[in-house]
This record gives C-alpha cells, sequence and structure tokens, in this order.
C-alpha cells in the first residue's frame, strides 16, 4: 500500500513536537479502543505503532511520516487509563495545543485536515 512509512518521533512535552511541512491526519479516543492497531492495519505494518492489552500504554504523541506526503499522529487514550490525574491533565494540554496549532496554522502545527476518533462497534 505504501512504500515508504517511517516512526519520526514521540513527543512527551509541547519542545519535542516536530517541525515538518506535511499535513498531519490525527487518530483521537479513548483508551485501549485500538488507534494504534488501526494505524498498523491502514499502513499494512505489523509493528509500527506499538500496541498493549492494557489501557493508557501510549502516552505521548508519536508522529509517523508516510511517503513523504503527510503524517499520521497516534494520539494517547483517554478514559481507562490507569495513570495519576496529573498525568492525563499533562496529555490533555499537549493534545490541545498541538491540535489548536494545526487549526490555527501557527505555533507548531502547519496543517491538520483530519482527526479520526476510532470507537468500538460491538
Amino acid at each position: 500500500m505504501f512504500s515508504k512509512v517511517e516512526f519520526i518521533k514521540s513527543a512527551h512535552q509541547i519542545e519535542d513536537l516536530p517541525e515538518h511541512q506535511f499535513p498531519e491526519i490525527a487518530f483521537s479516543g479513548r483508551s485501549n479502543v485500538g488507534k494504534s492497531s488501526l494505524i498498523n492495519m491502514v499502513l499494512g505494518r505489523k509493528k509500527l505503532a506499538r500496541i498493549s492489552k492494557t489501557p493508557g500504554r501510549t502516552r505521548s504523541i508519536n508522529f509517523f511520516n508516510i511517503e513523504d506526503r503527510f503524517c499520521l499522529v497516534d494520539l494517547p487514550g483517554y478514559g481507562f487509563a490507569r495513570v495519576p490525574e496529573q498525568e492525563k491533565e499533562r496529555w490533555a494540554y499537549l493534545i490541545a495545543i498541538s491540535i489548536k496549532g494545526a487549526i490555527s496554522g501557527r505555533l507548531f502545527r502547519l496543517s491538520m485536515p483530519g482527526i479520526i476518533p476510532p470507537m468500538r462497534i460491538r
């Protein structure tokens, strides 16, 4: 499907957000809903985005370069993660700043044309 797919980096804080010129499509949703698995499936890779059966394992914003044309972004989940409330607040702040920058075209992100919210259907 895609011949060039590569992990760019993980962002744990605002300073870690990558600077690039690619549009971003972010995957957002509750913990353990399958965001990372969906990214792997869409890209035809088994272990690009790390997955776990334990909710809350994605604790950073993870960026993947696709064909030097766009980025897929794996956001931390919310809801079921068993982490301190302060950690959840840090995730929420980092995600909000990243998305706000994408929408305004300022700050850190050039553009984010889509946010995909995967949901369990069973």
